[in-house]
């Protein structure tokens, strides 16, 4: 059963680091940038005091971009590791550090090599879009990557009318509402969005009909079916920047820590979690103890064989022609 609550969501409540040692932290990581030449990128599923401290905090395209375009000689990823991947794969020429490798995304474990060549053989011409949530190695036998963010402009973009989409199939549902295509969609799945149910929703618009609903495409098809808007976490926190006069609260339906960022920009706003089983256990593997470690030893490192990088760059870079 999930854990149900109708107060806004506050993060002073949760467990955190004590005030001294997260400043001791803090400054020895600036001393670190420094030294190393780095940029830290954090996903806005980090817990806050890691959002505090990257040089940029946003969605997987938003720091793909970034990534691509830094003049940093080191990139300090704090996420999981499909998106240190992305970052090491644009930036050959760049140390890309992640502070635990063990952070490693469930949905993009769900597809593999062999399954993406399957799908090409059972449709054969169809191009196969891969989710930026997927391993390198995936990458580089598709054709075309895309984000939650800009997915439904490849779909419109590609000319083919039979498109294959791993590994998610909410998304891969999401997109095909959106298109006349044919989409075949792989099976994997977000544990996390899948913990977000209709009825915790709608409990929480009973409690609070004037709040709007803001969703991820990774949820449920009954999820996106109530939602007033659906879009990935940066387009989230555009979507909470234009309704800000219309609505003082908000039901956001993605991970938990996308709410610290909102509450940020917006404190005279209310956020409220669906669930507070709505947690990613990978991306909350990043911690500041860790973020020290590994800017200290230059480990651990993303590497990627040369010519997996190559085949996936070019996927990646067709999205990122795609605004």
């Amino acid at each position: 059963m999930t854990q149900r609550g109708t107060q806004p969501v506050d993060f002073t409540k949760d467990p955190r680091p004590a005030p001294e040692l997260v400043n001791a932290a803090v400054a020895r990581i600036a001393e670190l940038k420094q030294q190393l030449n780095a940029v830290i990128l954090a996903h806005n599923y980090m817990v806050p005091e890691l959002q505090d401290i990257g040089d940029f905090v946003g969605d997987s395209l938003e720091l793909a971009r970034k990534a691509a375009e830094t003049d940093a000689e080191v990139i300090v990823f704090l996420g999981v590791t499909f998106m240190a991947e992305t970052a090491k794969v644009l930036s050959p020429d760049k140390q890309v550090l992640m502070p635990r490798l063990d952070a490693r995304c469930p949905m993009a474990e769900m597809v593999r090599v062999p399954q993406v060549l399957k799908l090409r053989e059972q449709y054969p011409g169809a191009p196969v879009v891969a989710y930026v949530n997927t391993l390198a190695e995936v990458k580089a036998v598709s054709d075309i990557c895309c984000t939650s963010a800009n997915a439904v402009k490849v779909i419109a973009a590609l000319p083919e009318n039979e498109i294959i989409f791993v590994p998610d199939r909410s998304l891969g549902a999401y997109l095909q509402r959106q298109t006349d295509k044919i989409i075949h969609w792989a099976h994997g799945y977000c544990p996390t969005h899948h913990r977000i149910l209709a009825e915790d929703i709608l409990r929480l618009k009973q409690e609070y009909p004037d709040a709007c609903v803001l969703v991820h495409p990774e949820c449920t098809g009954e999820v996106l079916d109530i939602a007033d808007r659906i879009g990935s976490t940066g387009h989230i926190v555009r979507f909470v920047d234009e309704l800000q006069h219309q609505y003082r609260r908000f039901i956001i339906g993605t991970e938990k820590g996308l709410i610290y960022r909102l509450q940020k920009l917006h404190p005279q706003h209310e956020f409220y979690l669906p669930s507070e089983l709505v947690v990613c256990p990978t991306m909350k593997k990043n911690r500041l103890e860790f973020v020290v470690e590994c800017m200290q030893k230059r480990a651990p490192e993303i590497v990627i064989p040369e010519d997996v990088r190559v085949k996936a760059l070019a996927a990646v870079e067709k999205m990122l022609a795609i605004v």
